[in-house]
């Protein structure tokens, strides 16, 4: 139910449940996680891009296993879901390579908190996302106490998050939750990605770092400036300012 592709150096991993929103069930978790440490790994792979099969990105967890786990008072099958969550938000923030959300519509949940993890977030004119954990009687997990006040301030998330509200994507565009809104997400999506693809992939990797680093502005500076001399000597640059200079394509 998690579909890996592989397009020259661009990667697309595609949550493949559409009867069910994509909800996340059975080992698709462990799977998506698979997926990410697979293109992580894999050299000629430069950018991934996560979407869902369908009509909805991801619909977040599937609520009937979810009811079956508290029939049986299985908190320890429940932690293990918690603990997939975790390590899936975990390697898309620490990972070197962008990933890039492609919402090709509802998120829910923990696939709203899914998207929100991603380095960049394009949405259809369709897609709506919400944190709709509460409306089950349910706290928030997959990272959204983390990431969501940070890209839409803390009051706004307090918001979203106790209240559940649903919200279409020019709202998610105008409060920051996503950062391009088209009706043309394929091919917008792929424009976007192979714009990060073209560029040093080293050098991507040092900005994701400085831009996930929590640090103050001396210990920031400190890093960007380490980051910078590793670029500066990097055949990479020499080659691209060689070629800016010469007014040439690489």
């Amino acid at each position: 139910m998690i579909d890996l592709t592989m397009n020259a150096d661009i990667a697309t991993i595609t949550l493949n449940r559409p009867e069910k929103l994509n909800a996340l069930a059975g080992t698709m978790r462990e799977d998506l996680l698979a997926a990410l440490r697979t293109t992580e790994r894999d050299e000629k792979c430069r950018v991934a891009i996560i979407t869902g099969a369908g009509r909805a990105f991801c619909a977040g967890g599937d609520v009937e296993f979810m009811h079956t786990l508290r029939e049986r008072k299985d908190i320890d099958g429940f932690r293990k879901l918690l603990d997939a969550g975790a390590a899936v938000i975990t390697q898309i923030v620490e990972m070197a390579k962008p990933v890039v959300a492609s919402i090709n519509g509802v998120a829910a949940g923990a696939g709203c908190n899914l998207a929100l993890a991603c380095d960049y977030r394009i949405a259809s004119d369709q897609a709506k996302l919400g944190e709709s954990f509460v409306r089950i009687g349910l706290h928030p997990d997959w990272g959204g106490t983390w990431l969501l006040p940070r890209l839409v301030g803390r009051s706004r998330a307090f918001e979203l998050l106790g209240t559940g509200r649903v919200i279409d994507a020019a709202e998610a565009l105008r409060i920051g939750m996503v950062d391009r809104v088209t009706s043309d997400l394929a091919a917008e999506t792929q424009k976007l990605a192979r714009a990060f693809a073209d560029a040093p992939p080293a050098v991507m990797a040092d900005l994701k770092r400085a831009l996930n680093a929590n640090n103050d502005l001396r210990a920031q500076l400190a890093l960007e400036s380490e980051h910078q001399l590793r670029a500066f000597a990097s055949a990479e640059a020499a080659e691209r300012i060689n070629a800016f200079l010469e007014k040439r394509e690489r």
